[in-house]
């Protein structure tokens, strides 16, 4: 069975894979940095404080709830779509491409460019695009429980006084997730790619985990899922950055639907 998620344009297709389980993946290893590496000044926007707190923004720990999310992963499950580790790969993988790079993460970066600017105005416009795009009721109750519980973090923080939070605040009805992160970001001082990896890595691990409890997988299969998400996060955040306004694009069937059925699904573990 195949699940196509026309996006208007030629993209990949969300296809579920055999039952047949992978053969053993190797996991990418990290590059090993050089001996010196402490005499070396770290580029800009990538200071140990900024890189410390997009870790700490891209932690399933962060208390906005991301963890009680599938996003329709569930659903699928429940249909019998993804049953396997290879099949769940897939799904994410497909999901990463033909939404996350097409809407969210290129939303999140053009509202740090907003909040970096104080552009109210604009920061406005992109969290109605954000909350108009959900595609379900699921789907927009997420991002606006997420936002809103960022912005709570936010408000909590060293950096409470800045006026940009209350900002964040009266964005009606909520602060969307997507926005609120941006803004998180520009008060770490992150570069705009270095945010958008924190973005999606956080997505990643999050749904990652949903997949272990729903399908369900062990731990070293959950690791090799994330080595593949973590391989193809960077190229969606380059095309993530590229996009402008009218090339922004929330327009996944087939997650709607599975999303929808969720709804009133009989038995369920997460929110969406």
């Amino acid at each position: 069975m195949t699940m196509t998620m026309t996006m208007g344009t030629t993209t990949p297709s969300m296809t579920t894979a055999t039952a047949t389980e992978p053969d053993e993946q190797a996991v990418p290893r990290l590059a090993t940095p050089p001996a010196d590496s402490n005499s070396s000044p770290a580029p800009a926007g990538r200071t140990p404080a900024t890189l410390l707190r997009l870790i700490w923004l891209a932690s399933p720990a962060l208390p906005v709830g991301g963890f009680s999310y599938s996003e329709g992963l569930e659903s699928a499950v429940d249909a019998g779509l993804v049953t396997t580790e290879a099949q769940a790969g897939d799904w994410l993988l497909d999901q990463l491409h033909l939404s996350l790079a097409r809407a969210d993460l290129p939303a999140a970066a053009q509202a740090a460019i907003a909040w970096s600017a104080g552009d109210l105005p604009r920061a406005e416009q992109l969290n109605d695009w954000v909350r108009c795009t959900r595609e379900t009721a699921e789907m927009r109750l997420q991002t606006e429980q997420m936002g809103r519980s960022l912005t709570e973090w936010l408000r909590n923080g060293e950096q409470s006084a800045d006026p940009r939070i209350a900002a964040l605040s009266s964005l009606a009805p909520a602060p969307t997730w997507p926005i609120a992160f941006a803004l998180a970001t520009v008060l770490a001082g992150a570069a705009p790619r270095d945010a958008l990896l924190a973005f999606a890595f956080g997505w990643a691990e999050n749904m990652v985990q949903a997949a272990m409890k729903a399908v369900p997988l062990g731990q070293s299969a959950a690791q090799r899922m994330l080595a593949r998400l973590a391989e193809a996060i960077p190229a969606a955040v380059e095309h993530a950055m590229a996009l402008a306004d009218d090339q922004r694009q929330a327009f996944t069937p087939m997650l709607a639907i599975l999303s929808a059925q969720h709804e009133t699904q009989y038995s369920r573990l997460f929110r969406s």
